[in-house]
């Protein structure tokens, strides 16, 4: 019989944090959460920045009380969302605390960027990114810009997960998925770029070596240890950005899969050897973010369960039940309304309620009223634009796309999964809703030994969790109802 094992991940959101044991034993794994903790920003002179301390210390806290539990902890991971970084100074301390990626100081810096110093093509053909104004490569240049104190003295810059790391270990890293969100790194090279760089006036000595997931970086430093309690347990680099570590998860069987990962925000998207950068994925904007064992997250992000949750917080009337409101969604005439979930109107309005209505009314359709209508209205459109989605990915994918995995929290919802597979017409798989913090414990397992590869991981999970299968219903329905979606869409041009 094979040992037990204990893995310890660290799991941060952009607003919420955990801790989370998982143990694998007998081909099978199981997870635990520690501790749970809020993940502020902090907003002082018109700047916001996150608290690196306050994680270090809500870190220290669940190392504690896995040692007061005695539990024989074989590594520690950790994964975060990506882009943002943290400046070290010559003396290896901490500068400043990192800026958010929501502080409006990039506000226009894209834009300008391309203009004085590197063409928007030549950008995407080199990083293959899709453009966000918040991406580590415009906030560089608008703090070079605005003569930053902390990036002046930067010695190096590491971003969060790899901070983190160097705050238990001493020990600095660049770990590839996280450097991947940057628009810095070149897919092709798997390397920094040195023109970007240079452009924001960095060089590469600026980052630590680069390393890939299942990597390990060092030791808990004699510090840590005598704060925990703990021993000299091995800090991994898993896949740093939390999406990559939720995409080592998916339960696939072959690579002839999409995977959709389903919350505030969807990410659908495929696994590719090669980074695919052409005139087509830039017209789309698809991005290629890093993998694990050297592949590419070729994705594309869409507006999730965002409309869903803004809506429920405006309805007085709706009732408090998910499973009650989603009920009484289903007894409505279907695609009475459709809207493009991804249309700047819903980025973030005032009234969610009276911007889908806005959208229908200006579109002529019948406007939804009512908790049970606009639900419904966002169910129908959902499953209508991961099907968009779903057919450029099918463009780009070397592979028939046989299966599609939905992971995360939105796999729980039953209504959508069943649209999805209507929709884009192949099995849907739901589960697991944990999946970044299986891929970051997997990856720990890896880095020791106990797993093989991806597929070795990836049968492990499958045969650790329940998935729900869904298969395509009433296809000549929702291929009306998409050929609708795309007149809707293409009439709001």
């Amino acid at each position: 019989m094979e040992n037990k094992q204990f893995f310890f991940a660290v799991d941060l959101g952009a607003t919420s944090g955990r801790t989370i044991v998982g143990t694998l034993a007998e081909g099978k794994f199981s997870l635990e959460e520690l501790t749970r903790f809020d993940n502020n920003l902090i907003q002082t002179g018109g700047r916001f920045y996150w608290d690196i301390y306050a994680l270090y210390f809500e870190i220290i806290k669940g190392l504690k009380v896995a040692a007061q539990r005695q539990l024989p902890i074989t590594s520690i991971g950790i994964d975060t969302w990506g882009v943002d970084f943290v400046f070290i100074g010559k003396d290896d301390a901490i500068l400043r605390n990192p800026r958010a990626y929501r502080d409006p100081h990039t506000f226009g810096m894209m834009e300008e960027y391309f203009e004085k110093c590197v063409d928007k093509k030549k950008v995407y053909g080199i990083t293959g990114i899709q453009f966000m104004n918040f991406n580590s490569l415009f906030q560089l240049y608008a703090m070079r810009r605005n003569d930053d104190a902390a990036l002046a003295h930067a010695d190096k810059v590491q971003f969060v997960p790899d901070c983190l790391s160097y705050m238990l270990t001493g020990k600095m890293v660049c770990e590839y998925t996280i450097a991947s969100t940057s628009q810095i790194l070149n897919p092709q090279t798997k390397q920094l770029d040195d023109e970007l760089l240079a452009s924001v006036g960095l060089n590469r000595d600026h980052f630590a070596e680069m390393v890939n997931p299942a990597t390990v970086i060092g030791t808990l430093t004699e510090e840590v240890q005598s704060m925990t309690g703990l021993g000299p347990i091995p800090v991994i680099a898993v896949a740093g950005h939390d999406t990559a570590s939720a995409v080592a998860a998916v339960p696939a069987r072959d690579e002839q899969f999409a995977y959709l990962s389903s919350g505030t925000w969807s990410l659908m998207g495929i696994e590719t050897k090669e980074a695919i950068i052409n005139e087509r994925s830039f017209e789309y904007n698809f991005t290629n973010e890093g993998g694990i064992e050297g592949t590419t997250r070729f994705l594309k992000n869409i507006c999730g369960m965002w409309l869903y949750e803004r809506c429920r917080k405006e309805w007085t009337d709706a009732p408090k039940s998910h499973s009650q409101l989603q009920a009484e969604a289903m007894e409505v005439k279907p695609f009475q309304s459709i809207i493009n979930p991804d249309d700047k109107a819903f980025a973030n309005p005032a009234s969610m309620i009276e911007a889908i209505q806005s959208y229908c009314r200006e579109t002529k359709q019948h406007v939804p009223e009512g908790y049970a209508e606009i639900c419904r209205c966002i169910f129908d459109s959902l499953a209508l634009r991961y099907r968009q989605v779903f057919t450029w990915l099918k463009e780009f994918a070397s592979f028939p796309i046989k299966t599609l995995h939905i992971i995360g929290g939105g796999s729980l919802n039953e209504y959508l999964d069943q649209f999805t597979a209507n929709s884009t017409g192949v099995e849907v798989l739901a589960g697991p809703q944990e999946g970044t913090a299986i891929g970051n414990i997997m990856l720990q397992a890896k880095a020791c030994g106990s797993v093989g590869d991806v597929w070795e991981m990836r049968k492990i999970i499958a045969e650790s969790i329940d998935m729900k299968r869904f298969v395509p219903k009433d296809k000549d329905l929702w291929d009306a109802a998409y050929e609708r979606y795309l007149e809707i869409v293409e009439s709001k041009k």
